[in-house]
């Protein structure tokens, strides 16, 4: 068998060969292309299944399926922040200056007014603001508030209790009664206080809600009815001058339940002092009862210098208390009988517990201490005087209870 054999120079070795190793590159390339072609497919497929869902596109408003929520732009890093407010300036007093504040204190005036029936002494409801006119040394005023009051009472009962030798009995019986009908009428929210006064004032019972405390007061007072360990004396005007002084320092509302027969005996006041001290008084109101009415009405206008001297005296001490109750807003009364105290006593409780409260501001604002006089009407819508009829269309009389004015405050107090 022959062989042929084919020599081939060195310098054609190298050139044949590498023409071997570039047809073998051409041959093995497309058959590795698709595979990393496949890999790298795979890979960007895993990649894009482990992406949130949730992922936004950049920043620069919506693209694609992200909907209708618009990503901010960031702001360029070259671009200034928005200046920030100035900040407010604060006020520092001058050195050693303390700080001031200003008030301004407008007067108010508030008057009671109880509107009575003066044939059966009931109080006249369903009255309006309208129906009620307030004048302040004649100038009418206007009101700026107005309501029925109807509260618990803070009341003092002051009561004569004197030896009066023949006519100690009567006057001292009286005044137990009147005290003892008062307390039957009290109420479980009332305040009242006892004090009795001859020579002296004597405090029995401070204030006090517990009507058997007062109830008792008085039966100790009843034990000694006929020989009573008491002056004959009777300072009525230094007696109430001490109370108005210890009412002055209990707030609110107060009354004086004055049960004596009014006479003076010795008091350090006159009458123009304590009556300039009723008037200053305030929030009190005096409600007087007169003892020893009957004994007066069977032995007035007897003959003789002493009795014509006694008759003057007790008429003297009638218009003492009713001016001191007139000034006040309260009332006096002068029964004769025991069976007319339920009724005395009653028409003071409706006075007290039921009335009309008005509130104005005076058109006088100065403080200057002087003394204002009040005026109160009743008007009708036309502003005619207001007429009160009975079911059977007869005229009715009533009366206006309120104190007759009041002391504005001085300019320092």
């Amino acid at each position: 068998m022959y062989k042929l054999r084919v020599s081939i120079p060195a310098s054609r070795r190298v050139s044949v060969l590498s023409l071997s190793v570039a047809v073998a590159l051409f041959l093995v390339t497309p058959a590795t292309r698709p595979q990393d072609q496949s890999q790298q497919t795979q890979t960007g497929t895993q990649q894009q299944t482990q992406q949130p869902s949730d992922v936004g596109p950049a920043a620069g408003g919506p693209a694609g399926d992200t909907g209708a929520i618009a990503v901010p732009k960031k702001a360029p890093s070259n671009v200034a922040p928005a200046p920030a407010a100035p900040p407010r300036p604060e006020f520092k007093n001058p050195p050693g200056t303390p700080n001031y504040s200003i008030q301004l204190q407008v007067p108010e005036v508030l008057v009671n007014v109880g509107v009575i029936l003066q044939k059966t002494g009931q109080f006249v409801p369903g009255l309006q603001p309208d129906n009620f006119r307030v004048y302040e040394n004649g100038v009418q005023q206007k009101i700026i508030g107005f309501k029925r009051v109807q509260a618990p009472i803070t009341a003092l009962l002051l009561c004569e209790f004197a030896s009066r030798g023949y006519f100690t009995f009567s006057f001292n019986i009286d005044m137990l009664n009147t005290a003892w009908a008062f307390a039957q009428q009290l109420r479980p929210q009332d305040y009242v206080a006892l004090m009795t006064f001859d020579l002296n004032p004597h405090i029995l019972l401070d204030f006090t809600q517990n009507k058997q405390e007062v109830q008792q007061a008085i039966n100790n007072l009843a034990n000694q009815v006929y020989m009573p360990a008491a002056f004959q004396e009777t300072n009525l005007f230094d007696a109430l001058y001490n109370a108005l002084d210890r009412l002055s320092r209990i707030q609110g509302q107060k009354y004086i339940i004055l049960i004596a027969s009014g006479v003076d005996s010795m008091s350090k006041l006159t009458f123009d002092q304590i009556y300039k001290r009723v008037k200053d008084s305030r929030n009190v109101t005096i409600f007087s009862i007169a003892t020893g009415g009957l004994f007066l009405a069977l032995t007035e206008g007897q003959p003789g210098m002493g009795a014509a001297m006694r008759d003057m005296t007790y008429l003297q001490a009638e218009n003492e208390m009713r001016a001191f109750s007139t000034a006040t807003g309260g009332q006096y009364f002068q029964p004769r009988f025991q069976g007319e105290l339920p009724d005395d006593v009653s028409a003071i409780n409706a006075m007290i517990r039921s009335k009309y409260q008005i509130v104005y501001q005076p058109s006088d604002a100065k403080q200057d201490g002087t003394y204002r006089k009040l005026r109160v009407e009743l008007v009708d819508p036309e502003g005619q005087p207001l007429r009160f009829q009975d079911k059977k269309h007869h005229p009715l009389k009533y009366e206006l209870i309120y104190r007759d004015g009041y002391s504005a405050k001085p300019e320092v107090e």
